[in-house]
């Protein structure tokens, strides 16, 4: 009786030490290489709690006390002014993360990549026609990379100022460390993470793919017209084939989602609907980004998603929600759909006074879809341009 006792307690002592667990990270900027961000806010969040909100120290360190477990149930929330906000799954204790500097560019992305300890050197890959951006070159055509690290965590950044029309481009991460290893778990087993940046918000964050053998992590391309298209799988390659585009799978990554998970997308969109009536722009928004977490192929939620970016006049953030709507699009008026999003992005570039980029689009849509809205919008546009001949 006596040791069932002391077993009960033992395990319940056990059990407490890792609820409360401290957490402790650092915050640097993405773009400056090792500058660590002081009075940035952190917290932690689980099951609907949140922990005190903490402030980086001159070191951008700050330790959140117990209380919660270091798991991918928990979520790291930090804030700062001028930077974009950053949510993301842990782990994460004895980790560093990068704040993206709110972008100003109407198409332009960051693309940060952080991990853990090992392996000491992963290596961000840009490659789009005429361009490859990675260490041993770090200044492309409206792309750099902006932040080298080699001694384990990141970050690592690459910036697109401006995306070209018409342009394919690819990122994928190599791990270095491991280059005359193709087949190492390293990788894998990196706690590697990917935060993409549009405007002035983290619009994607990709988690490695685990217990997988290769030295390669095979993100995503975006294509001409500006669609993401995700992969995210490991493959091995030897050093000489890193640079060749042709080698690589391309396929797109098969997403399942539950039927349980697109009832509660279904529901939250709902919600947004509703909000969204109701004149609660900022309620509405909230409740469409957790139906797209649900389903992440729900265009319909995207197209949603997008307006809302509009009326909040997040515009880099809108034509990328848009971009998504067109890539999901389905049913039976997926012409319409996708025509209606094209043309809504020539709006915003229009409105920019970027009317290359707007003629662009407003033609995408025509292609798709006949409508005297689109070709009155077609001859404004070539109107507009030789104006500024």
């Amino acid at each position: 009786m006596r040791i069932n006792f002391l077993m009960s307690f033992l395990a319940l002592t056990i059990t407490g030490n890792v609820m409360s667990q401290n957490i402790s990270i650092q915050v640097l900027s993405a773009v400056e290489k090792d500058k660590v961000l002081n009075n940035a806010e952190v917290m932690i969040q689980r099951n609907g709690e949140s922990s005190a909100k903490k402030l980086t120290n001159s070191q951008g360190k700050a330790v959140i006390n117990g209380g919660f477990q270091d798991d991918s149930n928990t979520l790291l929330i930090i804030k700062k002014e001028n930077y974009s906000s950053l949510v993301v799954k842990c782990p994460c204790n004895d980790l560093t993360y990068a704040l993206s500097p709110v972008m100003k560019n109407l198409d332009g992305m960051r693309i940060v990549l952080n991990w853990g300890r090992y392996p000491a050197d992963l290596d961000s890959h840009l490659s789009f026609p005429g361009n490859h951006i990675y260490f041993q070159n770090k200044i492309g055509s409206s792309a750099n990379l902006d932040v080298d690290d080699t001694n384990s965590y990141g970050p690592e950044t690459v910036t697109i100022e401006k995306k070209k029309f018409g342009k394919t481009y690819h990122y994928f991460v190599h791990d270095f460390s491991n280059r005359e290893n193709p087949n190492s778990f390293q990788l894998s087993n990196s706690d590697a993470k990917v935060f993409v940046y549009v405007g002035q918000s983290l619009v994607k964050t990709y988690y490695i793919p685990k217990n997988k053998k290769g030295n390669i992590w095979n993100l995503f391309k975006i294509n001409g017209n500006g669609e993401i298209i995700d992969i995210n799988t490991i493959i091995s390659k030897s050093q000489q084939e890193i640079g060749i585009e042709s080698s690589y799978d391309n396929t797109e990554e098969q997403v399942y989602v539950s039927n349980d998970d697109k009832k509660k997308a279904l529901q939250l969109n709902q919600k947004g609907d509703l909000a969204y009536q109701n004149k609660d722009i900022d309620l509405a928004l909230s409740f469409y980004k957790q139906a797209v977490e649900y389903y992440p192929t729900f265009g319909q939620a995207y197209g949603n998603l997008g307006l809302m970016y509009i009326k909040k006049g997040f515009k880099a953030e809108a034509i990328y929600a848009n971009r998504k709507a067109i890539t999901y699009a389905s049913g039976n008026s997926v012409n319409t759909t996708k025509a209606s999003a094209y043309f809504n992005i020539a709006k915003i570039f229009e409105n920019d006074n970027d009317f290359e980029g707007a003629l662009n689009y407003y033609k995408l849509a025509k292609e798709l879809k006949e409508n005297t809205v689109y070709d009155n919008a077609i001859l404004r546009v070539e109107n507009k341009l030789r104006g500024q001949q």
